[in-house]
């Protein structure tokens, strides 16, 4: 009876865990002088397509610093595409994509709060001010173009600020003291869309030969999440007179830069070569699957590869595939990133080559939305848990040397510490 008992009671406690909800993570900043503190549910937001996450959190003010003054916040995209420090001598290497400012506190617009804004406000107080912003659909992703080793100060790239400080009107210089500014993330999970199977015939034709060379490429399916393999299947019908002697397959990358009509980075993020099944003579055939990976982890010294984040805090990974959905908006998309598969048949250096390429998406699968239980260890793909069970929101973990977490009952706040991607590890 007593084992019974305890059964019961273990299977009444687990099922209680099970019910128990993740609490709520928001992140938190203060200024030096600790007069105003942002507190924000997230650090990336994500693009629809249609319409963007919005930027809202609450900044808690002290009335009796601000007295008179204002509080006014921004969110800037903008495009850094030179050194930082030649900006002291009046070159400017950088365009904003897009701005918006408001007044924050006195309030200015009155706005029904979000449900995070109603329950930060009931924890923090009255002087917790909510503020809203939106962006526009064909606003660009964050990317980061990867510097040359001895380069300092910040990569050339799209980044996102948000920015709350005290003056007296929007166009004030902030000062530091009592300013706020925290690096947050525009970003895009891969869609939902019907797959196309990406695939493409070439040929080649030869002096003094009656036939040609035949290559038929084609992947497994479109779209590919971050780490995946991706798996090129390839068939030679070599009706010509030539060999071929080696078969090299490749993954590029092309970063066009939309500022500038001819600016295109290009890097290759993974490729192999394979003899196996050559010399194909005259008359031969080849049918082969050709499997490459495309990470960051073989490729961290390549100036120019487009990341999302930046490489020396390690959180990143190569950028996600720019959809664009109207291609009249591209040069405010700032940097439009695509891979292609290559595949290269080596016929020697006099009868030279026969190439063919297949665009294909490379992007972070959407998380699961439903919400998991503290209980629960065990961590879906594409996200992250804690040791106390607790999902980090993002993808993302904090560094280990962060300070510790405050739980006030279903919140939990967070110092806005830089973060790791923990999905990007290859």
């Amino acid at each position: 009876m007593l084992a019974t008992t305890d059964k019961n009671n273990g299977e009444s406690d687990s099922v209680a865990r099970g019910n128990l909800r993740q609490p709520t993570r928001v992140f938190k900043k203060s200024s030096p002088n600790g007069k105003i503190t942002v507190y924000l549910g997230k650090r990336d937001f994500v693009d629809h397509i249609t319409n963007v996450d919005p930027i809202d959190g609450v900044v808690l003010v002290d009335p009796d610093y601000v007295k008179g003054r204002k509080v006014f916040g921004h969110v800037l995209a903008a495009f850094r595409y030179g050194r930082e420090d030649l900006d002291v001598l009046g070159l400017t290497f950088r365009k904003d994509l897009y701005i918006a400012s408001e007044q924050i506190y006195p309030v200015g617009n009155i706005r029904t709060p979000t449900r995070l804004q109603e329950r930060l406000i009931k924890k923090l107080g009255p002087n917790a001010i909510p503020f809203y912003f939106e962006l526009p659909p064909h606003c660009p992703a964050s990317v980061t173009l990867q510097p040359a080793a001895g380069d300092t100060g910040k990569p050339c790239g799209v980044d996102y600020e948000f920015k709350a400080f005290v003056g007296d009107t929007a166009e004030d210089k902030p000062h530091k003291r009592n300013s706020i500014r925290l690096a947050i993330r525009k970003i895009m999970y891969a869609p939902k869309k019907e797959e196309v199977q990406p695939s493409v015939e070439v040929y080649k034709e030869f002096v003094m030969s009656p036939n040609k060379l035949y290559l038929e490429a084609s992947l497994d399916k479109e779209l590919y999440y971050h780490g995946e393999s991706i798996s090129v299947n390839v068939h030679i019908a070599n009706n010509s007179n030539r060999t071929v002697k080696k078969v090299k397959v490749f993954v590029r990358q092309f970063a066009d830069i939309c500022l500038f009509s001819t600016a295109q980075y290009k890097c290759t993020v993974a490729e192999l070569e394979s003899e196996d099944g050559c010399p194909v003579g005259p008359g031969f055939t080849l049918s082969k699957v050709y499997t490459v990976k495309p990470t960051l982890h073989n490729n961290k010294d390549k100036r120019g590869l487009a990341l999302d984040g930046q490489l020396k805090h390690e959180d990143t990974n190569l950028a996600s595939s720019t959809i664009v959905s109207n291609p009249s908006q591209k040069e405010n998309l700032g940097i439009i990133v695509q891979y292609k598969v290559k595949v290269k048949l080596c016929l020697g250096a006099l009868a030279g080559e026969l190439t063919a390429e297949l665009p294909f998406i490379l992007m972070h699968p959407k998380p699961e939305e439903e919400v998991l239980p503290i209980s629960n260890n065990v961590a879906i793909p594409g996200t992250a848990v804690d040791d106390n069970g607790v999902r980090v929101d993002n993808l993302i973990e904090l560094d280990e040397d962060s300070p510790a977490p405050s739980h006030d009952e279903d919140i939990i706040f967070e110092d806005f510490a830089r973060l790791r991607l923990k999905a990007g590890n290859d």
